[in-house]
């Protein structure tokens, strides 16, 4: 692996709750300030090693990470604002946490957003680039990284989309199939098919900049973007951050299998007031969140497998958008479950979370272990990085089946920082 040296640009799609919170995090830490809880390459330890060779490092004393300090921010946002005013404005953190960093987040001032209303009707902001074609959009947004590196003296960028979810696109072969017919549809201006954050990805990845979806967009899932990861040599990762509910449906059904048990039903529902919430309370941006959130108990608690247990169980998930809440999301589960000679029961679980407070180290993790994959040599879908991601991408044309199970991407996250460390992945999927 190539070390860290020099500065990481990391350039955020979107300065809003979720951006702000990671930002004025790490520039918390970096005073001494404030920890990055809940970071994995931050307090994460993993074993290397057998026998009397055993030990248990940090990732960043397996791989080169980069460090904090060699950390500088960029952002697009719809809005002018500044990072400083995004963070006062979504009140997430006390301003106590907020003043003794306002200066570096007043000076994060964010360039227009390639942008369309059509995508994210519920968004107002004027923040916007007067772009004609896709194709123009891709190409301003190229000259935005490339700026950004040389007037901040980067030596590496990775692009994060930490936006508002779009609406759903479906993957059209003749479309999205290839790279080719992906770039022709941009430059004819296929506002249907290509949707801005198509022209993110595109763009980063031309730059030679990593690129991880943090919503649960189509955005790098489509085989022309693989296609422009191959050859640019570039990692991707997606899609949509696993904070919540999801988070506890990924570890808790697991149990449910390990110990045999039936189900007949789960229900899930959120209640959230943010930015984020208000975007989804659109019924069509809400049909991609509810793919993406839906994806995660059908490799976990498979029929096929188990169809004593598993057969016909009913899964629905519902997102309210509820502004008194604004980012304190509230995640309710009913899970019907049955048991010997199918005697039913229930669990119940109640998740007060705070929405960008367990994302923001989620962008940490998947910042610096995506660099760290691109300085050793890996390239296209990290499926090593599922662990952080709430539909995990996969090659579904080669029926390809995700790996939903916490603890299974688990040992995919720990066997890949090995393998990079110059260890052996000794640990194995069961």
């Amino acid at each position: 692996m190539k070390p860290a040296q020099g500065k990481l640009g990391v350039m955020c799609v979107g300065l809003g709750a979720v951006t702000t919170t990671f930002m004025t995090g790490v520039l918390m830490a970096r005073k001494g300030l404030a920890k990055p809880v809940g970071s994995m390459t931050q307090y994460d330890k993993i074993r290397v090693g057998r026998g009397k060779d055993k030990k248990y490092l940090h990732y960043g004393d397996i791989i080169s990470l980069a460090n904090l300090n060699d950390i500088v921010f960029g952002a697009w946002d719809v809005y002018p604002a500044n990072a400083y005013e995004s963070a006062m404005y979504a009140e997430v953190l006390k301003e106590k946490d907020i003043n003794p960093v306002a200066d570096e987040l007043k000076a994060i001032v964010p360039m227009k957003a390639a942008f369309d209303k059509n995508y994210a009707a519920r968004l107002d902001g004027d923040n916007v680039k007067d772009c004609k074609t896709r194709w123009d959009m891709v190409e301003a947004l190229r000259e935005d990284i490339r700026r950004f590196k040389a007037e901040n003296n980067c030596d590496r960028i990775v692009v994060i989309w930490a936006a508002s979810t779009e609406i759903y696109v479906p993957v059209d072969e003749k479309v999205h199939g290839t790279l080719a017919a992906l770039e022709e549809a941009m430059k004819a201006d296929d506002r249907e098919h290509v949707a801005p954050s198509m022209c993110y990805a595109y763009a980063a990845l031309k730059e030679g900049a990593p690129f991880i979806m943090g919503a649960p967009n189509t955005t790098v899932d489509i085989p022309a973007m693989w296609q422009l990861a191959e050859e640019t040599k570039m990692p991707i990762a997606g899609k949509d951050f696993k904070t919540g509910q999801t988070l506890v449906k990924s570890g808790f059904a697991p149990i449910i299998g390990t110990r045999c048990l039936g189900l007949s039903g789960w229900f899930s529902t959120n209640i959230l007031g943010n930015r984020d919430g208000l975007v989804l309370d659109e019924p069509a941006n809400f049909h991609t969140k509810e793919v993406s959130k839906l994806s995660t108990l059908e490799s976990i608690l498979v029929p096929e497998e188990q169809p004593d247990l598993y057969t016909d169980y009913y899964h629905k998930v519902r997102i309210n958008y509820y502004p008194p809440r604004n980012d304190n999301k509230e995640g309710w589960d009913n899970i019907d479950i049955f048991g010997w000679m199918g005697y039913p029961m229930q669990i119940k679980i109640n998740f007060l979370c705070r929405d960008a407070i367990l994302a923001a180290p989620l962008l940490l993790d998947l910042v610096l272990l995506s660099d760290a994959a691109a300085r050793d040599g890996r390239y296209g879908t990290q499926r090593f990085l599922s662990f952080f991601l709430k539909s995990p991408m996969h090659d579904y044309t080669q029926n390809e089946v995700p790996v939903n199970h916490l603890f299974q991407q688990y040992v995919m996250l720990k066997n890949a920082i090995r393998e990079m460390g110059g260890y052996e992945a000794d640990e194995e999927i069961d």
